[in-house]
This record gives structure tokens, C-alpha cells and sequence, in this order.
């Protein structure tokens, strides 16, 4: 079939390959387009693992691919972050793989100062309201700390200006922790030696910082923008160890400085927060020390004044130990007098109460409490038969009228409760008799212990006379005057005073009976017991 039938128009149009049309394009761009400055605003912003950048660079019409590789990255003053607008100066290319173009970043600058403020402020107000600027979470600098670390480049003036100064006015030991303090990798040193020092342990080989010093010189605030970054204010406020930020001049300002414990406006400045002067020091504890001394000398001559004084206001010995002495001597006889008129009231008292102690009362009582106790056990036991009684003829009655079984074992029930309840009865009775023989036992032995004749019993006599009333004295007593004498187990014998204070004995007669003895008459010419 040829050509014409075929439907097909010749054509003169020469083919290329798809690796072809990509390489002449690339070539192309890449001859018109060499170095070129590119401003837009950044978006997407990613870096894998091979450590390059990409990243889209966007205006309000239109979106261009950036790449920015692993070399050129660490070198970067800033860091690119989305949102940020930016300057960025490279070479257009185009990519085959994706059939887009990209520009090859060789340096990227802040589209202007104001870009990064308003970056930098609005990252303020962030962490402000997480509260890592928050002032009750500020700790004290300590007076005299005894080890320093300090977070800033080994090869810079910053800390040679800062050994230099803490060797002037106190030598400490100084810990470095070397650091970039610009760069791209910059804000991960500084963070991650703000952490190694917290992560000391104060009885480890090296010595764990009492005071950290975080420090920089001056420069722009791309020059500054390290100490920007969220990891570096975040490990700030995080650390245990209290911190002075000195980045900067006076003026220059960065985050690190809110979230820090104290903000040094020089490197210089912080060495001079972070310890006293030692010669100053040593001036203010000489002065210190003489103004004790004077005051301890002041103290002294003060309380020995004062103590002269009350010491010439004091009386003497002598006449503070006189009036008491006196009066000690007026309550020593007052005391002996009322010692003898109270034994006198006592004895009085106690041969008053002896004269009016007898025993017949006594044994009066208990034989009317025996009388008592018989006559209520009587009663109790009629009482319980006569009830026993009754209760057993109800229970006849009622059984004659019931005939029904479970009655019936109801009433043997009961019958058997009524048993027992008489033999608790009886033995309560018991207990009862048994309680009270028991009492008047005691009452009786208490008669006893209380009775003369126990007195009797251990050799003693007592004295009557004519009347039968004891005689508690030979005062009073008349020559001629017949006394009686009663002796244990009733042995009595009469005497007769044969002067006044003295008695003579009648001795009984021998064979006279006990029953006897107590009327017998005593003959004329007895001997004298008394």
C-alpha cells in the first residue's frame, strides 16, 4: 500500500529522543541563564540523608525548585526555614528526571533585615507563651562558683578576653566546650554544650561546672542568627546549671538572652558577673573582721557596764538571807506548838472515841443481819416452792386440757425449762446464803480485830472502876477506892487504892470457878498489884 493511500501526510520534521529534547533544553537554559539572584519567599524546605537541601521558592504567581547541595549547605550564613524570604544566587539547569527546571543555590541571604526580625519575633512570642522566658524560673548566680564552663570557638578572642578577666580579679578553673558560633551547624554545638555540661555528674573525673557562660562577639544578626534557633533557647532554659548569655555587643540582642538566668552585655562583662573581685574581696572581710572586733569589744564593755550596775543595785547577802532566815525561825516554833496541840486534839479525840467503842453493838448487828439473812432465805424458799407449786398445777390444768402431741412436747419443753430454771434457783439461793455466811464472817473477824479482848490477848489489863467505866490514869484516883482489873479470857480480879496514885491488889481465890470470879469479893488482906 503506498504512502498517499495510507492516509498519512509526508512530513520533513526531523525525530528526536526524549533524552534529546531534555539535554538540548538543559543546554539551552543553561547557556542563557548563567548566575542570576533570585527573591522569593520559601516553602517547602526538606533535607534527606544525603545531607542536600531542597527547597521551593515561591512568589503570589508562581513556584520554582531550588537545590542546594551538601557543601554549599554547611556554608550558609542562615537557615533556611519556610516562610522566610530570601535572596538566593545560582545557576538556572533543569532536571531530566521530572522534566522541571531548578535553580542551583550557591548563596541564600535574607531578603532584608526586616524579614528576619519579623521571623525572629514571631519565634519570641512563641516561646514566651510556652513560658521559657517566664522570670520565676530564673535561678541565682552563685557568689563564687568553683568550676566554669564556657560554650564558645576555642580560636577566637572571646575566651581569651574572658580567662584574662576572671584571672584578674579571681582565678577559677574554666571548662571550654568548643563550638561553632556561626554556621550551619552552629545552634546544635551550642545546644548540645549547654546539655554535655548538664549532663556532668559532680563526682565524675571532670569537675561539673557551677556556672555556664555562653559567649560570642559581635556581628550582624545573620552573623547572630545561631543563637536564634529554638534548639539552642530551648537547651537554655532547660539547663540546671544557672547561665549567662554574653553574644553580642551591648545592643545586639538574641533569644538565647530571654531564656538565659543573666544577660551579660559583653563576653567581658559576663567573667565580671561570674565572679567578686578578689582584692576587693579580700578588703571587704578585713573590714568585715574589725567591725566584729569592735563590736565584740563594744558588747563587752557594754554588758560589764551593765552588770556593775545591777550588781551596785543588788543588796547584800545579808540582807536578802535575813528576812527569810527570820521567818523560817518564826514558822519553826509556830510548827513545833502546832505539832503538840495537834497531837493533844488527837489523843484527846482518839480516848474519846475509845470510851464510846464496845462490842455489844457490834455483835447486836450481825445477830440481827444473821436474823435477817435466815428470815429471807426462809421466805425465798416457801416463795419458791409455793411458785413451783402453782406453776406445776397450771401446767396439770393445762395439760389436762390438751392433748394434742406437739402440746404436749411443748409442756415437756417447758416442764424440762422449769427444772432447770428451779436448780438455777437453788444454786443462786446457795450462792446467796453462802455470800452472806461469808459476809457475816468477815464482820465478825472485823469484831474481833476492833475488840479489847484482842488487846487482852497480848498481855495488857484493863482498868474499871466501881461503875464499870475504864480508868485511863492514876490522877484522880481516892485512897480506899476499889478498882476492878480484867484480865484475858475473862479473868478479873479486884484491888483497892491504898493511896492516892497507887492501887493494892485483891487477889482472887484459888478455887473459885471462871463463873465465879467475876462476883467473888476480895478478902481484906490481899497483896498490891498496883
Amino acid at each position: 500500500m503506498s504512502e498517499a493511500s495510507s492516509g498519512s501526510a509526508p512530513s520533513n520534521i526531523a525525530e528526536y529522543s526524549v533524552t534529546e529534547i531534555s539535554m538540548a533544553l538543559k543546554r539551552t537554559v543553561e547557556d542563557n541563564f548563567g548566575y542570576v539572584r533570585v527573591r522569593g519567599e520559601l516553602g517547602r524546605v526538606s533535607r534527606p540523608a544525603s545531607g542536600h537541601l531542597y527547597l521551593d521558592l515561591k512568589d503570589d504567581k508562581a513556584v520554582m525548585n531550588g537545590v542546594v547541595w551538601k557543601g554549599v549547605a554547611n556554608r550558609l550564613k542562615i537557615k533556611p526555614e519556610q516562610g522566610l524570604e530570601v535572596i538566593c544566587t545560582g545557576k538556572l539547569t533543569t532536571f531530566p528526571g521530572q522534566s522541571r527546571y531548578q535553580i542551583v543555590i550557591d548563596n541564600m541571604e535574607p531578603a532584608g533585615v526586616g524579614a528576619l526580625m519579623a521571623l525572629l519575633e514571631e519565634r519570641k512570642k512563641k516561646l514566651a507563651a510556652e513560658g521559657l522566658f517566664a522570670p520565676e524560673n530564673k535561678q541565682d548566680i552563685p557568689y563564687l562558683p568553683r568550676t566554669i564552663g564556657v560554650v564558645t570557638s576555642p580560636s577566637g578572642a572571646v575566651i581569651r578576653d574572658i580567662l584574662h578577666r576572671l584571672a584578674d580579679r579571681f582565678p577559677r578553673h574554666v571548662l571550654v566546650w568548643p563550638v561553632r558560633v556561626q554556621g550551619e551547624t552552629s545552634a546544635a554545638e551550642v545546644a548540645a554544650g549547654i546539655n554535655g555540661f548538664n549532663a556532668m555528674t559532680p563526682e565524675g573525673p571532670i569537675p561539673r561546672p557551677d556556672l555556664i557562660i555562653v559567649a560570642r562577639g559581635g556581628g550582624s544578626v545573620e552573623d547572630l542568627w545561631s543563637f536564634n534557633e529554638e534548639v539552642v533557647v530551648r537547651a537554655a532554659a532547660a539547663s540546671k546549671i544557672p547561665l549567662i548569655s554574653a553574644v553580642g555587643h551591648e545592643t545586639d540582642t538574641t533569644l538565647i538572652d530571654y531564656a538565659s538566668d543573666r544577660r551579660a552585655p559583653t563576653p567581658t562583662a559576663a567573667a565580671e558577673m561570674a565572679v567578686p573581685v578578689r582584692s576587693e574581696l579580700h578588703a571587704n572581710m578585713l573590714d568585715l573582721e574589725r567591725r566584729l572586733y569592735g563590736a565584740q569589744i563594744r558588747l563587752l564593755e557594754n554588758t560589764t557596764n551593765r552588770l556593775q550596775a545591777l550588781a551596785r543595785a543588788l543588796p547584800s547577802r545579808e540582807d536578802l538571807f535575813a528576812l527569810p532566815a527570820q521567818r523560817l525561825d518564826h514558822i519553826g516554833l509556830r510548827l513545833a506548838q502546832s505539832l503538840r496541840s495537834t497531837i493533844e486534839a488527837k489523843t484527846t479525840r482518839f480516848a474519846r472515841l475509845e470510851g464510846r467503842m464496845s462490842p455489844q453493838p457490834l455483835r447486836h448487828n450481825l445477830e440481827r443481819q444473821s436474823e435477817r439473812v435466815s428470815y429471807a432465805g426462809t421466805r425465798l424458799a416457801q416463795g419458791l416452792s409455793a411458785s413451783t407449786r402453782a406453776k406445776q398445777e397450771q401446767l396439770s390444768r393445762l395439760e389436762s386440757k390438751l392433748s394434742a402431741r406437739p402440746i404436749n412436747m411443748q409442756i415437756g419443753q417447758a416442764l424440762t425449762r422449769l427444772g432447770d430454771l428451779q436448780n438455777r434457783m437453788a444454786g443462786g439461793q446457795k450462792h446467796h446464803l453462802e455470800a452472806q455466811a461469808a459476809r457475816l464472817a468477815q464482820a465478825s473477824r472485823l469484831l474481833d480485830s476492833y475488840s479489847y479482848q484482842s488487846v487482852l490477848q497480848r498481855g495488857f489489863a484493863l482498868v474499871r472502876d466501881e461503875q464499870g467505866d475504864p480508868i485511863r490514869a492514876s490522877q484522880g484516883l481516892l485512897k480506899g477506892q476499889m478498882l476492878h482489873l480484867e484480865f484475858a479470857k475473862e479473868d478479873r480480879i479486884n484491888v483497892r487504892v491504898e493511896e492516892a496514885g497507887a492501887a493494892k491488889p485483891q487477889p482472887k481465890a484459888k478455887s473459885a470457878s471462871p463463873s465465879q470470879k467475876a462476883g467473888s469479893k476480895t478478902s481484906p488482906n490481899q497483896g498490891t498489884l498496883l
